[in-house]
């Protein structure tokens, strides 16, 4: 599915399950101005095209004593197709990092990592990161306050 295939509907229940996934199908129709049945088939449609990928609960990191928040950048030493699919699925694997980007530009991927502090992040460098196939060179920026993180409601 595509973004011209969704109409001003489709855009109202995606606003709507960004900002509060758990709604019921009968306060969501009232929200977007549409009876129950044409909202489910609607809600099924974007589900079964994947869309919405998904629900899950947002987890507060800080009440979780993950609070240490440090972006990443990795230079390969390879990058060549089969090098990058085995970082790919090394960092994949690793619970410490939060999202991982394959980047076009001076360095290669861009990491978030939370840890619970720089102890942790130290720890999750020497005997996680610096293992990693093809990684060479890291450049850490820890980050002193998120000022904006809230996903994709206000894009949609």
């Amino acid at each position: 599915m595509k973004t011209e295939d969704l109409d001003s509907f489709d855009h109202a229940i995606l606003r709507v399950l960004a900002e509060e996934g758990r709604v019921s199908v009968t306060e969501l129709a009232r929200r977007i101005g549409l009876s129950k049945s044409p909202t489910q088939a609607r809600l099924k449609r974007l589900e079964e095209s994947g869309v919405i990928r998904g629900y899950r609960a947002i987890l507060d990191p800080i009440r979780l004593g993950l609070d240490h928040v440090a972006f990443v950048e990795v230079r390969m030493n390879d990058t060549r197709e089969a090098a990058l699919e085995a970082f790919n699925t090394a960092v994949a694997a690793i619970p410490e990092v939060e999202s991982a980007h394959l980047i076009a530009g001076n360095f290669d991927y861009l990491l978030k990592v939370r840890t619970a502090d720089m102890r942790a992040y130290r720890r999750f460098l020497a005997e996680k990161l610096s293992s990693l196939p093809g990684m060479s060179v890291t450049s850490t920026y820890v980050a002193m306050q998120a000022v904006k993180d809230d996903g994709l409601a206000d894009v949609i």
